[in-house]
């Protein structure tokens, strides 16, 4: 076995690889670049070598920066993890030219199925159905949309070299065909450096299933089941689940050996994901073969109990694979729920900052959390915002959808938005729990799924809460400063509204979006009395420095956790979590509320494109401006009628959250 591998990746699956290879002795070295120099999973390796500035082309992507620091570390082979060179057959040829062994498949394999209409060929000659399209090499952007005419619309346009919804883009009618070719080569190209694309039909409600294979050089290959990732958002999967819900034996074996025999036929070896589509009336179609180790692999490993890093290692080093396929079985049901800084409301905008309060669900035989950050780290708009993968698994998909539903209503998340409310809607929503699945469940769920103010109005216990949580963070500070001083027992310390005259009455202003309230304090021997909403309830409790509360609300006991970060009271109770603003009467903020006229950068990122004409009119909704970031494309639209009267960046300038990014003015 290996002494020492190098991880040429970054975030979540670095962690992942280095957790499997300190079980099994092996060291590890990290690579990394300069935005990520205090990431876990540079804390976490033995080693570690920083290859260059943030950009991912200018240090992950870097053949030959990753390539000396297995060099120069000793390292015996390379982990490409997934995504960045994971499926790059030029880096696993440059790996073998140095004399370190790449875990993953042969240069071969790479090549004929690492791009998507070099693998649809080749399926195609073994009579493997394919969706229609156009998979060929011309890439002139005329052909292009004849090619997409003559299919029919809609379309997909697919980076031949992408994945993870990089790249791809549905297009519904001709005249939206060349946007969404230029957006998807630019992503392309930034994410892969290769903008090649092909172009297939776009079905409608489908069901998005997978197999895992696993080949060895001696000629084995079998396959460890299916995985259903039909559940997507801009055809980047958000939950991912195995077994298959209502998968018969009879078609699982059928796709499962339609799976190795892809593999087979080009000398495939070490963990690979061969994936179909599957239509409304049972039919199956071939889309492409992930040369690479999965983002959901984890829900495989716990419904087979297997290690698929232990297993890459080993084929990686010349042993043989430790099981049969008749050796193979499916115990239970997994879930896994991608946790990222992002804001569903505002169409999956990603987030920046600091993860000032981060605590995830009690890790059991039940539930288990891949991850990359800690409390403290920071989401950075350099790469993709994941949080953290959270994979749950019971004896039954009924109890295994209730574990995933306790262990997000257990997820704390202060300092970046996330999106686990929005996926406790989704594994909650009727269509998700009655396994009715299609690519297009979260369009069809929009109301079901998509809060809105109105549909997170805070519920009175809510707002109590957080006043509460005020007033024992002041006896706390009381408390702390009394007993730092030289007269700990002195009136002055005290912090339980005595008063020479009479008990004191405080006010606590919050506010919850647009809704302001006041919640009246009157203190009350070792508690409160509350008064909201024309109502008292007696209140009284304790609050530990990380935010953990118990509370006494009117003889109801309750665990809360309301976490204070800057002004803000995030307030984590009964599966849902609230966002308030504490109010200082004394403040009062200035008029200003931006520009007139303005529109500004919803998050940090670069501009890539200026699409609309300066000086010229242009309808509502006309696309303005393309930000690129976290590895996306995020185009703004004129929210009236008007005119541009100025940009105020370049094509290649960085902006911040919030600046401005052009002058707009809207018609009379």
């Amino acid at each position: 076995m290996f002494s020492k591998i190098l991880i040429a990746n970054r975030g979540e699956i670095a962690c992942r690889v280095i957790k499997t290879a300190r079980r099994m002795g092996i060291r590890t070295v990290a690579v990394y670049s300069e935005a990520d120099a205090g990431a876990r999973h540079v804390r976490l390796a033995d080693e570690a070598v920083c290859i260059g500035p943030a950009a991912a082309r200018e240090s992950y992507l870097v053949i030959d920066k990753i390539i000396a620091a297995a060099k120069s570390t000793g390292a015996q082979a390379i982990h490409p993890g997934y995504g960045f060179l994971s499926e790059n057959e030029e880096f696993a040829e440059a790996c073998a030219a140095n004399g370190v062994v790449f875990i993953g498949p042969p240069v071969a394999a790479i090549s004929a199925m690492g791009l998507k209409s070099e693998s649809k060929k080749l399926m195609e000659q073994a009579g493997v159905p394919l969706t229609p399209g156009y998979h060929g090499d011309a890439q002139d952007s005329v052909y292009l949309r004849e090619q997409a005419d003559r299919i029919g619309y809609p379309v997909l346009i697919k980076a031949s070299a992408g994945g993870g919804g990089k790249g791809m883009r549905a297009v519904w009618k001709n005249e939206e065909f060349a946007d969404a070719l230029a957006s998807c080569k630019r992503e392309a190209a930034s994410s892969f450096g290769n903008d090649h694309v092909l172009i297939e039909k776009y079905l409608q409600r489908p069901r998005h299933i997978e197999i895992q294979v696993f080949g060895d050089t001696h000629g084995n290959c079998v396959y460890l089941f299916e995985r259903d990732c039909s559940v997507q958002r801009r055809h980047q999967k958000v939950l991912e689940e195995a077994p298959a819900p209502g998968m018969t034996a009879e078609r699982r074996a059928a796709m499962g050996n339609a799976a190795v025999a892809a593999a087979q036929a080009v000398g495939y070896d070490g963990a690979g994901t061969v994936e179909f589509i599957v239509d409304q009336s049972g039919v199956i179609y071939f889309i492409e073969m992930k040369t690479r180790l999965q983002v959901e692999h984890p829900v495989t490993e716990m419904i087979t109990g297997l290690d698929h890093v232990e297993w890459q290692l080993k084929v990686a080093v010349g042993l043989p694979l430790p099981l049969a396929q008749d050796q193979l079985t499916i115990r239970g049901h997994a879930l896994e729920a991608r946790i990222y800084a992002e804001d569903p409301d505002k169409g999956f905008l990603p987030a920046t900052g600091r993860l000032t309060h981060l605590v995830p669900p009690a890790e059991s035989l039940h539930v288990r959390v891949d991850t990359g950050v800690e409390q403290d780290d920071e989401i950075t708009p350099h790469y993709d915002p994941l949080i953290a993968k959270l994979i749950v698994w019971d004896e039954s998909r009924e109890r295994a959808l209730a574990r995933m539903l306790q262990a997000l209503a257990d997820y704390r998340i202060v300092g970046v938005i996330s999106n686990v409310g929005f996926l406790a809607r989704l594994v909650a929503c009727p269509s998700f729990a009655s396994a009715s699945l299609d690519t297009g469940l979260i369009e069809r769920e929009h109301a079901f799924l998509f809060s809105g103010e109105a549909g997170n109005e805070p519920p009175r216990e809510a707002w109590l809460l957080a006043a509460l949580a005020e007033l024992l963070r002041d006896q706390n500070y009381g408390a702390t400063k009394a007993a730092a001083s030289g007269d700990p027992h002195s009136p002055w310390h005290r912090r339980d509204g005595w008063r020479a005259n009479g008990a004191a009455r405080r006010e606590i202003r919050l506010r919850a979006g647009s809704r302001e309230q006041v919640v009246t304090a009157a203190y009350q021997g070792s508690g409160f009395l509350l008064e909201c909403a024309g109502r008292g309830t007696p209140a009284a409790g304790w609050l530990h420095d990380d935010g953990q509360m118990r509370a006494d609300l009117d003889g109801r006991r309750l665990g809360v956790t309301v976490v204070a970060a800057g002004e803000k009271r995030h307030v984590f109770f009964d599966g849902m979590s609230f966002i308030f603003a504490a109010i200082d009467p004394l403040y009062h903020a200035g008029a200003g509320g931006g520009a007139e006229g303005s529109l500004t950068a919803p998050m940090p990122g670069k501009v890539i494109a200026l699409l609309a004409p300066v000086g010229v009119p242009i309808e509502k909704g006309a696309p303005l401006l393309v930000l690129e970031a976290m590895k996306m494309e995020h185009t703004l639209v004129a929210p009236a009628a008007g005119t541009v009267k100025a940009f105020c960046y370049a094509v290649g300038e960085q902006v911040t959250d919030g600046a401005e990014l052009l002058e707009f003015e809207p018609a009379a």
